[in-house]
């Protein structure tokens, strides 16, 4: 059965971007088909600067959203990043393997390292090393695929990069997974800069439709939605970005295809007031499902540590068999050869 990863990191709060471009495909799709694992990462929230109380808070509402979403234990995986030792235990090794030449090429550390610059802040070294912990994450578990948005696919990229040098090196200790992507609303972007990725941890809140934010605020937020100079509806993201924006997220929550939308609509008004409904409407049931879970911390809790205990079981031989592949004596009594093929 093919096995699936994702994650989601707890720097701010989950957003409709979150939502239409992988949360719900996960309960829709992939613990459907597939052994799928879905963690908070939130060893991920500590690479730039935090306030501890805020992560966990973060932490816990995003595992809450993730099974409002639909996610079911019963059929996949739920845990907490931190809560199993075999992300940071595969990290550090994977460090041995990797190189500071790809870690500096990756974009999310550019952008993210001149943001920091510019705001007078040092720049942390788990930011440069963020995409090898990453890594360990997807290769723990030995999965085949990875649902991300296009701004993380060079992320994957690199996970195949460690995975197949290790291998090579080694022994082969790693499946080498690949990355897929949902078709539509992959990357929804900030209302207000329709050129930019509606980010969870952004500082332009109009621009950004939480996954609980309540209807009347989603209304507000669409209807100011930036759009573009001329008057005419149409889908083209280089000339209209805007109202291609609004169109994707449309198609996305009604189901249909932003270009044949585009040839629906006469005015921006419209296409604004119709996009704020269907978004209100697919957020409804997620929000519903939120105050019933916030009702019953203790079944939260339970979900947490039962995923971890899973997680944990799944990750451990493979890890184990990294350590012993690269040339780590094993503990106790047992200074054998290598087990490989253990990622499964």
């Amino acid at each position: 059965m093919t096995r699936v990863f994702s994650g989601v990191k707890p720097t701010g709060h989950l957003t409709l971007g979150n939502y239409l471009g992988a949360m719900r495909q996960w309960a829709a799709v992939d613990q459907h088909r597939s052994d799928a694992l879905f963690c908070v990462v939130d060893l991920h929230a500590l690479t730039v600067d935090h306030d501890p109380a805020r992560v966990r808070r973060l932490s816990r509402q995003a595992a809450t959203l993730l099974l409002a979403s639909g996610l079911d234990p019963e059929l996949c995986t739920v845990f907490v990043q931190s809560h199993v030792d075999e992300h940071a235990r595969l990290s550090y090794v994977l460090e041995c393997v990797a190189t500071d030449g790809e870690m500096r090429r990756m974009i999310q550390y550019k952008e993210k390292a001149a943001r920091e610059q510019r705001r007078g802040g040092s720049l942390r070294l788990s930011l440069l090393t963020y995409p090898v912990l990453m890594a360990a994450d997807i290769l723990a578990y030995g999965a085949d695929e990875v649902p991300v948005g296009d701004d993380q696919a060079q992320h994957v990229e690199l996970t195949r990069d460690l995975a197949e040098r290790f291998n090579q090196r080694y022994g082969h200790a790693f499946v080498v997974p690949r990355a897929t992507h949902p078709k539509v609303a992959a990357r929804v972007m900030n209302l207000q800069e329709p050129t930019s990725k509606m980010g969870k941890s952004d500082d332009t809140g109009p621009g950004i439709v939480y996954l609980l934010d309540e209807p009347d605020v989603v209304r507000k937020k669409l209807m100011r939605a930036l759009t573009d100079s001329g008057r005419e509806v149409v889908y083209d993201r280089e000339v209209s970005p805007g109202v291609a924006n609004l169109l994707e997220i449309l198609a996305a929550c009604s189901g249909g295809n932003p270009e044949a939308l585009a040839g629906v609509y006469e005015s921006y008004g419209t296409l604004k007031r119709d996009t704020a409904e269907a978004v209100v409407e697919v957020l409804r049931p997620v929000q519903e499902r939120h105050k019933e879970l916030c009702a019953d911390p203790g079944r939260v809790e339970e979900v947490l540590r039962n995923g971890a205990e899973r997680a944990r079981a799944m990750a451990r031989p493979t890890v184990d068999a990294a350590y012993r592949a690269i040339g780590l004596l094993p503990a106790g009594s047992d200074t054998g050869a290598p087990v490989l093929n253990a990622a499964r």
